[in-house]
């Protein structure tokens, strides 16, 4: 009887551990080590502290995670930009719009062909691509409802790409100081080869400051891209109760922060605290990402939309470093 109590009460304890765990890290995310000379957490060790906790505690707070990840990282986008100037914006989004628009169309392609030949799920091939092509889990989040793909093809597309995200934050930036790349070049071959916005800024952040502004650009740029393939999903899969689009409208105010600090001339001080918060932001998201992915997830995966996934991300890491190494 008393070893029942025990066992039963087991769970308990962890779940209330778990709670204060996680409390704990985002704490010691936010405080501002660094106005104390001391070192901060980075994003990619964020993503870490997030796997790990994944791996060893359950979810105490999955609802407020979940919304966490998707409200920060659009937050932290917007702040972002007010440290951004629209010129540069356009010469740096300008110069990855051609290279965009033919790895968008290609990646869809060799996705829902690489899938067939896999015998995959139509509709899981679908969303893999789309996640690949465009930026990650927003473009499987827009493009999911138009498709009508139920919860194990949306919960299987996410995790795939959660997992190489993950891988992405930490290879990128030690590959593009190996091949000595420029702020230009890292930048741009970030926001086109790696899935999601969070990893994307997390990725151009550890680099350096320009390749993130670079990478939060091209990357903001080809996100718009989810409205015309949500158009075209809703044309392939037409169905007269198909949901409506799901527009990136934290885009918009992406343009509009960097217009604000463009031609407003806001002070230095308040655009610097803004930025400052913002990357605060994004850290904390990739802590709520990382402890989104359980081992349950990794599991749900499965071999075949994870390889789908893997030459996908071979085709478009590979063709787009040569050209933004030939090219810029």
């Amino acid at each position: 009887m008393n070893n029942n109590v025990v066992n039963a009460s087991r769970p308990s304890l962890k779940s209330a551990l778990a709670k204060w765990v996680y409390i704990a890290i985002v704490f010691l995310i936010i405080f501002p080590f660094d106005r104390f000379g001391l070192p901060a957490i980075t994003a990619p060790i964020a993503l870490f502290i997030g796997l790990l906790f994944a791996f060893i505690f359950p979810m105490p707070f999955p609802k407020f995670n979940k919304k966490g990840s998707k409200y920060l990282l659009q937050a932290s986008v917007v702040g972002l930009g007010f440290g951004m100037s629209v010129t540069e914006a356009l010469k740096s989004g300008g110069s990855g719009m051609m290279f965009t628009i033919v790895s968008v169309f290609s990646v869809m392609v060799f996705g829902v062909l690489i899938g067939y030949w896999l015998h995959l799920n139509r509709k899981t091939s679908y969303l893999i691509s789309a996640g690949t092509a465009i930026c990650g889990g927003s473009a499987i989040a827009a493009v999911g409802p138009v498709l009508r793909a139920n919860d194990e093809e949306m919960a299987v597309s996410l995790g795939v790409i959660f997992i190489l995200n993950a891988i992405a934050l930490f290879i990128f930036p030690p590959m593009g100081k190996a091949f000595d790349m420029t702020d230009q070049q890292f930048g741009t071959w970030a926001a086109i080869a790696i899935h999601d916005t969070s990893s994307v800024v997390g990725a151009g952040d550890a680099f350096s400051a320009s390749a993130c502004e670079i990478a939060t650009v091209i990357k903001c740029t080809r996100a718009l891209w989810i409205i015309p393939l949500a158009l075209v999903t809703m044309f392939l899969f037409r169905d007269k109760n198909s949901a409506k689009i799901s527009i990136p409208w934290f885009i918009l105010l992406f343009v509009v922060a960097m217009i604000v600090n463009t031609y407003l001339g806001l002070p230095q001080g308040v655009s610097e605290a803004i930025v400052y918060v913002a990357k605060k932001l994004l850290v904390v998201t990739l802590f709520f990402i990382g402890a989104s992915l359980s081992l349950a997830t990794v599991k749900k995966v499965g071999v075949r939309p994870l390889v789908l996934a893997v030459l996908l991300w071979i085709v478009i890491g590979v063709s787009s470093f040569a050209v933004v190494m030939l090219t810029l």
